[in-house]
C-alpha cells in the first residue's frame, strides 16, 4: 500500500492509528456477524447443482473458461467468459462443492485445480469438473468459519515442475504456516513457519523457493523448498505504525520472471520491489491512489494490480492498473470493490473478480480489454463471492 510521504499519509496513517481491528478491513479479527463453526461439508465429490447451472459435465471443459473461488459460499465456479473472451454473453456454466470458503486456488497443465478452502486444499478435475480429494492441514487453525479472517488457507501456488503445491494456512491471531503438498500423493509433507495471515504465496522462477506475502505482520518469508528453512524480510514503506489496525500492509506479490524479484503493490502510490537474495526494497512510483489488492503479470511482463477503493478520503475510486515495464500506467476504473486477477493467455483481456475480502462485494467479473483503450469493461455474473481466478 503506497503512500505519499507528505499529507495523505499523515491522514492514513492517523487513520490506521484509531481504527479499531474489528473495523479495519485488513486487520485482524471478525468482518461479518460471526458465522459461527459449521460444520464440514460431506467428503462426496462431484457437481453440485446451482440454479441456471448444469449439473453434470457433458464433454471438455472449453479452453478460456474461467475458474473462480466463491468465498461466500464451498464451491468453484466454472464461467463462459464470452465471445472472443470478450465477457458478452459470457454465465456461469457449473460449479463444484470444495469446501468451507475457498480462498486462492491454481491450476497445473495436467488441468487439476487445486483449492484452499477452509477447511483442507481440494483438488478439482477441470475437465471432469468433479473433487478429486480433500486434503486436510496438518496445522490447527482453529474451528471451520467463513468471512474475511477465518482459518485455514489462503495463497496457494503450484512449483515450477508440478510436484509440489505451496498454501499458506492463516492461524487467527497467530503467525502462519506454508504447507507442502505432494501433488502425485495428495499428502502434505512439510511444514514452514510464516507471518500472520498469508494472503499470497508465489514460486521463484527456478522452483528453490516459496514466498509467503505476510499481511498482518508487514513482510514476506522466503522457504527453501529443500530444506524449509525460512527469512523473513520487512516490507512496510510506510512503516509498521498502527499495527493490526493499519491499512497500508503487503496483500499480493507477484515474481517477475526476469530478475526474480518480488512486486508489490500498495495504495497505488508505490510498488515495493523486494530482491529475495539480499532483503532489500526498493520503490517505483505508481498512480492509481487506491487501496490495491490482487496482482498478476502478461507474459510480455506488463503488470495489473486491483484497485478496491478508498480508505481514506483523499483516495480514488476502484480500478485496474496496466503497468507497462517500463513503468507507464494505464488506469481503468471499475464499477465497485474487486479482489483478484487474472489475464487471458494471449494477454488481451483481464478478468477481475468481484468478491472482495472485506464487506461490499458483489458477485460477478469484470472484463477488461486491454489492448483497446476506449473500450467500456463488461461485467459478468459469476459465483458467490468470487475471489481467487483462473484462465483454463
Amino acid at each position: 500500500m503506497s503512500r505519499r510521504a507528505s499529507g495523505p499519509r499523515a491522514r492514513r496513517l492517523g487513520l490506521a492509528l484509531i481504527a479499531a481491528a474489528l473495523l479495519a478491513g485488513c486487520a485482524t479479527g471478525t468482518t461479518e456477524a460471526d458465522p459461527g463453526a459449521p460444520d464440514a461439508p460431506s467428503a462426496s465429490t462431484g457437481t453440485v447443482a446451482t440454479p441456471g447451472l448444469s449439473r453434470a459435465p457433458e464433454g471438455r471443459t472449453p479452453d478460456g473458461t474461467l475458474l473462480v473461488a466463491d468465498f461466500g459460499s464451498d464451491t468453484v465456479t466454472f464461467v463462459a467468459p464470452g465471445r472472443d473472451g470478450s465477457g458478452k454473453d459470457g454465465a456461469p456454466i457449473a460449479s463444484v462443492e470444495v469446501g468451507t470458503a475457498p480462498y486462492g486456488l491454481v491450476v497445473g497443465e495436467d488441468g487439476r485445480a487445486w483449492v484452499a478452502t477452509a477447511e483442507g486444499v481440494a483438488v478439482v478435475d477441470t475437465q471432469q469438473r468433479t473433487r478429486l480429494a480433500l486434503i486436510p492441514y496438518a496445522t490447527e487453525s482453529g474451528p471451520v468459519t467463513t468471512g474475511e479472517y477465518r482459518g485455514g488457507g489462503m495463497g496457494i501456488a503450484l512449483a515450477p515442475d508440478g510436484k509440489h503445491v505451496y498454501v499458506g494456512v492463516n492461524v487467527p491471531g497467530e503467525d502462519g504456516t506454508v504447507e507442502v503438498i505432494d501433488t502425485a500423493t495428495r499428502e502434505v509433507t512439510g511444514t514452514a513457519p510464516v507471518g500472520m495471515r498469508p494472503f499470497d504465496v508465489d514460486v521463484s522462477p527456478d522452483g528453490r523457493e516459496v514466498y509467503a506475502t505476510d499481511h498482518d505482520s508487514f513482510d514476506v518469508t522466503a522457504v527453501d523448498a529443500d530444506t524449509l528453512k525460512t527469512r523473513r524480510m520487512e516490507v512496510a514503506p510506510y512503516g509498521t505504525e498502527g499495527g493490526l489496525g493499519s491499512w497500508l500492509k503487503p496483500h499480493y506479490a507477484v515474481v517477475r520472471p526476469a530478475d526474480g524479484k518480488l512486486l508489490l503493490p500498495f495504495e497505488g502510490e508505490r510498488l515495493a520491489v523486494l530482491d529475495p537474495r539480499t532483503g532489500k526494497v526498493t520503490i517505483e512510483r505508481m498512480t492509481a491512489n487506491t487501496h490495491q489488492h490482487g496482482a498478476t503479470l502478461t507474459s510480455d511482463g506488463t503488470l495489473l494490480v486491483v484497485g478496491t477503493g478508498p480508505i481514506g478520503s483523499d483516495d480514488e475510486d476502484p480500478s485496474l492498473t496496466v503497468r507497462a515495464p517500463d513503468g507507464t500506467e494505464r488506469v481503468v476504473p471499475l464499477e465497485g470493490p474487486h479482489e483478484d486477477v487474472a489475464v487471458s493467455a494471449d494477454g488481451s483481456t483481464a478478468y477481475v473478480t468481484g468478491g472482495f475480502t472485506r464487506d461490499g462485494y458483489w458477485n460477478g467479473i469484470t472484463v477488461v480489454d486491454l489492448d483497446d483503450e476506449k473500450s467500456e469493461p463488461v461485467r459478468l455474473t459469476a459465483g458467490n463471492r468470487p475471489l481467487g481466478i483462473a484462465v483454463l
